[in-house]
């Protein structure tokens, strides 16, 4: 039982770290694009955070496998 709850408590992190790293990723981007068009800014940042939400479940769908 605790076991299972370590293996959920790692899943968890590693998709918050996916998540956050895909964001300051948009975050990074977005600072190249801030003086062409703001919304081009909040547009990377959104990217960063939806590109991370799809690619943590898939990495851990692979790593349990």
């Amino acid at each position: 039982m605790e076991n299972e709850k370590k293996k959920k408590n790692s899943m968890d992190e590693k998709s918050a770290w996916i998540i956050g790293g895909t964001t300051m990723i948009g975050l990074g981007v977005g600072f190249i694009f801030l003086q062409t068009n703001v919304l081009i800014f909040v547009a990377s940042l959104i990217i960063g955070i939806g590109v991370g939400l799809v690619i943590a479940p898939i990495i851990i769908k692979n790593k349990k496998d």
